[in-house]
């Protein structure tokens, strides 16, 4: 068989061991991979590279994509689409495995409609496609998250101050909320729950009638804090660009002017996305490329693989098109009671 394989969307650690296990079970079983570069585009304008047992040579612990990755969204019009379809058919692909979130996923997913042989990869480390417990890079951001609270705490406690942390998370706090219960924050603003920056002052203000002297508050930067909707620049898929609304820096300014109490804001950014993968993305993104082949040989198109529990298992692309996993209201309930913040699902 001819496999193409591309990664698309952002970056996250995990990706490049998802390359390999695709890689590696392909051309064990005799086949030729042709990884495209730069996601969709690298379809869309035949971007390709041949993929072999030396090009694969150290990914396992590699951060980002070796393959590049880009937001192009070819269903932009017929013509982009099209020449997806004509190279496709160009580069004689018996197969080819996406590995992506919901915009790379739902790319797939119409292709699929169309008759061509495809498998879907969950990958974001907003953790909110759906039908999946985890999507690579998930698992390394929330590390990388509660290594940065772990960080700041001694500064914030140094100056005596509060400190914001904004984090990624533009529908889902899958982020915010496990990456800030395992920092130990004091308070954390998710965007499944409408934000009540009363009852924040409150709580921070009860910390220090306790006699703490600086708090932690993490900031999802999907959190609404009183506009209609986010405006800004938009993607190809006509996301805003969430980094241009200022949560984290806003939150901070509404705690200084309502507290008097000395307050910073950080914005972690990009940093969530780099480093190597953690040991559990390194895994679960080889199980994935590994399931995906198994679709492949097995001739089983159309669907996206994720993992239950430990048990991987196939769902199909269009049961997650245009859908989002939000953060569970069980856990967020137990959110607001690990950090003592009053917040409803």
């Amino acid at each position: 068989m001819i496999v193409g394989v591309l990664t698309g969307g952002g970056d996250c650690p995990g990706l490049n061991p998802a390359i390999r296990a695709v890689a590696l079970s392909a051309l064990d079983a005799g086949d030729t991979v042709v990884g495209f570069r730069d996601g969709w585009k690298g379809v869309q304008d035949n971007l390709t590279v041949p993929i072999d047992r030396g090009w694969l040579e150290g990914l396992i612990d590699e951060g980002g994509t070796k393959l590049g990755t880009s937001r192009t969204n070819p269903m932009r019009s017929e013509d982009t689409m099209e020449a997806v379809l004509r190279n496709f058919r160009g580069n004689s692909l018996d197969a080819l495995v996406a590995i992506g979130g919901d915009d790379t996923l739902s790319v797939a997913a119409e292709l699929s409609r169309r008759g061509l042989p495809v498998v879907g990869v969950p990958k974001t480390m907003d953790n909110d496609v759906p039908e999946t417990d985890y999507c690579i890079g998930f698992d390394s951001a929330v590390n990388i998250v509660t290594h940065a609270i772990d960080g700041l705490r001694t500064t914030t406690r140094s100056h005596h101050r509060v400190m914001v942390l904004e984090v990624m998370g533009r529908h889902a706090g899958w982020v915010a909320g496990l990456g800030g219960v395992a920092g130990g924050a004091d308070y954390i603003l998710l965007p499944e729950v409408e934000p009540d920056l009363d009852a924040l002052c409150s709580q921070l203000d009860g910390l220090r009638g306790r006699g703490r002297d600086y708090a932690i508050v993490v900031a999802a930067e999907g959190v609404q804090l009183g506009e209609a909707a986010p405006t800004g620049r938009t993607d190809a898929f006509g996301h805003v660009q969430l980094a241009e609304r200022a949560v984290g820096e806003t939150v901070a300014q509404v705690i200084e002017e309502r507290l008097g109490w000395e307050t910073r804001s950080v914005v972690l950014g990009h940093l969530q996305r780099g480093g190597a993968p953690t040991a559990f993305d390194r895994v679960l993104a080889s199980r994935y490329g590994l399931a995906a082949m198994e679709r492949v040989h097995s001739g089983s198109f159309g669907g996206m693989v994720s993992i239950r529990g430990w048990e991987i298992r196939t769902v199909p692309l269009e049961s997650i098109a245009g859908r989002t996993k939000t953060l569970d209201p069980k856990f967020i309930e137990q959110t607001r009671l690990l950090t003592g913040a009053s917040m409803s699902a």
